[in-house]
């Protein structure tokens, strides 16, 4: 058991993964040098980070839902954490109820960003609220530096299990190099990339280079996946069955992954894979080097829809990239 616990609120895989730099900033200072770690069910926490030596558990717990389902997950979370008797809790967000969780649980240290009303459930002094505004990681890097606490890097740095990569290189190790990976999906509309745009992508890679394409994404998009395939004609795989790890494991293993902001662009990025992410109306993820942002033009700035993004545009950014990782060999005399 630990005496330090984190909590984050947020439901997404790519969420997971960019908290974990500031995970292991809190667990470095931790009794043990450990924490345990609390996360909503959908951010496959538990299985995300089964190879993370900075977390020794990972508790899941319900935050959504109604008024009424609201305060009695509060009831359900304070609960949880009294079952740990932790001493100190980092709340990575500025929801207030897991600080009142926290201090039903009867924590006696309770470490919040502080914007809002939560500021007056925690026993540190919070954030300076210049930085309300700031994205999320804005808020964290700031209760880092607040805390005194060691941020070497904002990397993920994922650790794949090595059953995992192994799995991935007997399923698919005889398929030739290079290796693509494309993540399908995205949480929202908005953010995500037309199905025609990737049949077109699919077709114009097959010309323009020799790639063996992987389609992730999650169970979701598998019956997604197999229409796009087969509507571009081009020989790829649907591997959106994999488990998550086996996912990280063959992202890791691939030459370069291009996706829209999804949980697998993330996923891609915390196993140092070149990751060309594609960015419509959303502000682009600049936590980790590995990250490629693709947008509409050649603004890195300027929002468009995610339509706006031409096919043709990516295939001339990773074409040539992707032929000279593994070259063509001259042809024996």
């Amino acid at each position: 058991m630990t005496a330090f616990a984190v909590i984050q609120l947020k439901p997404g895989i790519g969420d997971t993964l960019w908290h974990l730099p500031f995970v292991r900033a809190i667990a470095s200072a931790a009794p043990g040098g450990q924490v345990t770690f609390l996360s909503p069910p959908s951010s496959l926490a538990r299985e995300l980070l089964v190879a993370e030596p900075k977390i020794t558990e990972v508790l899941y717990f319900a935050h959504g839902g109604n008024e009424i389902t609201r305060g009695l997950n509060v009831l359900r979370l304070a609960r949880l954490m009294r079952s740990r008797n932790f001493q100190r809790i980092y709340i990575l967000d500025r929801t207030t109820r897991p600080a009142v969780a926290a201090w039903l649980a009867g924590i006696p240290e309770r470490i919040g960003i502080g914007l809002g009303a939560q500021r007056g459930w925690i026993t540190n002094p919070g954030i300076d609220r210049a930085h309300f505004h700031a994205h999320p990681i804005g808020w964290l890097k700031q209760l880092i530096l607040s805390e005194g606490l060691n941020l070497p890097s904002t990397e993920p740095d994922l650790p794949v299990p090595a059953n995992a990569l192994v799995d991935i290189d007997t399923r698919f190790g005889h398929l030739p190099r290079p290796w693509l990976v494309l993540g399908l999906g995205a949480s929202h509309p908005e953010k995500d990339w037309p199905d025609e745009h990737w049949c077109a992508l699919l077709q114009g890679l097959a010309h323009a280079c020799r790639a063996t394409v992987f389609m992730i994404g999650g169970p979701t998009w598998r019956a997604r996946a197999k229409r796009i395939i087969d509507d571009s004609a081009v020989d790829a795989v649907n591997a959106c069955d994999l488990p998550i790890l086996q996912s990280a494991a063959l992202c890791q293993r691939a030459d370069l992954f291009v996706g829209a902001d999804s949980g697998a662009l993330n996923l891609a990025a915390a196993v140092g894979t070149k990751a060309y992410g594609l960015f419509g109306l959303t502000p682009a993820l600049d936590y980790s080097r590995y990250i490629h942002v693709i947008r509409a033009g050649d603004d890195p700035v300027a929002q468009t829809s995610m339509r706006e993004i031409a096919p043709r545009r990516v295939i001339s950014l990773i074409a040539v990239e992707l032929e000279s990782i593994h070259p063509r060999q001259p042809a024996p005399h």
